[in-house]
């Protein structure tokens, strides 16, 4: 192992350990004596009570006004000074977000008997700027860890929060084997899914549609550099998963808000409504998986965009052999992009289907609704990235030259 490669293991591993150690530091004012160590609450009502949500959140807002909002798309590839800008923006955002939250907390936190020690306006506007400041100091962290670590810090801090519970679920799950609440042929059957699944994670997630671009002869100096070939890779999963399954519930449930809204909560056509789209519901599988299916698709066409791609193979004198340069270039790029994006929006939809299937059918173990589909994506992307850049940083000298 490099020295380099050690420093930023080290480095990784010390920043994770802070966010565990902030995860158990409780806010000042909240009375946990009575709760047992290992209690989830405590965790909930921490330092780092919101984690990245509001961050994530943001985050997603503002790449929704990227894909509809013309001028801010523009922006963001304008180079690193528009960059910056979409970043304070969404800094901006978290901030909203983040203060709304942890006010609705510590509010009504305030309202329940004994578990504030001074239940009073104090409390409510210093646990609101902890919780606050708790979400900017993991956005740094995470910052932090993709610049001196190893891996990206966002992705690891979400894993580890993920993981973190994993082996007190299969005590739980182990327990209620040993007591014959569950059989063992379901938790047998539900391991050997999660293998294949992850197996068909890496496949998918490494899995590329490689297009051969050529380069024109280049003028150096003195020097002639004669025709190079590249490789243009397209991701089966461009979109990745956060943007589609999170928006999609937004496309039934914001105007089933707005109707409950003008027609009234008990409404029979809204508790309907409300009742049919509830997780596990037929009807809210169907919808899901329409909208999961077609935001890949939207969102895809956003970060693969044909249009852009060609123009600038355009600028740099590149072309894809037999293809025009210019629109029948943008054409052949949405071609390959539509027909591959197709198998990435089968495999997104049925990997957010896995919970809902599981309540369906009442297959599903006391993990199921948190270690679903997307969790597993997040750690299986992180843990293929980590593998990637540990591999890089091994074949790099110091001076930043590949061995």
């Amino acid at each position: 192992m490099s020295r380099e490669l050690a420093r930023r293991i080290a480095f990784t591993i010390g920043a994770l350990l802070l966010f565990r150690i902030g995860t158990q530091i409780p806010v000042a004012g909240v009375n946990t004596s009575d709760l047992p160590p290992t209690s989830d609450l405590i965790g909930r009502l921490s330092l780092f009570a919101l984690g990245l949500i509001p961050y994530l959140t943001a985050a997603i807002l503002v790449r929704l006004l990227l894909v509809v909002w013309r001028r801010l798309i523009a922006l963001e590839r304008s180079g690193e000074r528009g960059r910056r800008k979409v970043a304070r923006a969404t800094l901006g955002l978290t901030l909203v977000l983040a203060a709304f939250q942890a006010f609705g907390i510590a509010t009504a936190l305030t309202t329940v008997p004994g578990f504030v020690r001074n239940p009073d306006g104090w409390f409510v506007l210093t646990a609101t700027a902890t919780m606050v400041g708790g979400v900017f100091v993991l956005v740094w962290l995470s910052e932090q860890i993709t610049r001196y670590g190893i891996g990206n810090g966002l992705a690891l801090i979400l894993s580890v929060g993920m993981l973190v519970s994993l082996p007190r679920d299969v005590a739980d799950i182990m327990e209620l084997v040993r007591s014959g609440a569950v059989p063992g042929s379901l938790v047998l059957g539900h391991a050997v899914f999660w293998v294949v699944t992850v197996a068909v994670m890496v496949l998918v997630e490494g899995a590329r549609r490689n297009i051969r671009v050529e380069f024109a002869p280049l003028s150096v100096g003195t020097r002639q550099l004669p025709v190079r070939d590249a490789m243009l890779p397209i991701k089966l999963n461009s979109a990745g998963f956060l943007i589609p399954v999170t928006v999609a519930p937004w496309l039934f449930f914001l105007p089933l808000a707005l109707a409950g809204f003008l027609l009234g909560g008990d409404h029979s056509l809204v508790a309907a409504a409300y009742r049919h789209l509830q997780l596990g519901q037929p009807a809210h599988l169907i919808l899901i998986s329409i909208a999961v299916f077609v935001l890949a698709f939207v969102y895809t066409a956003y970060v693969a965009d044909p249009e852009y791609t060609a123009k600038s193979l355009a600028q740099r004198d590149g072309t894809i052999p037999g293809v025009a340069p210019g629109e029948a270039t943008a054409d052949y790029l949405d071609r390959v992009v539509s027909l591959t994006t197709v198998v990435g929006a089968v495999y997104l939809t049925l990997l957010q289907l896995i919970p809902e299937v599981f309540e369906l059918y009442g297959i599903g173990l006391p993990y199921s609704m948190i270690v679903n589909g997307g969790a597993a994506l997040v750690v299986v992307c992180t843990a293929l990235d980590i593998k990637t850049q540990v591999r890089d940083v091994s074949l790099t000298n110091p001076g930043g030259v590949r061995r």
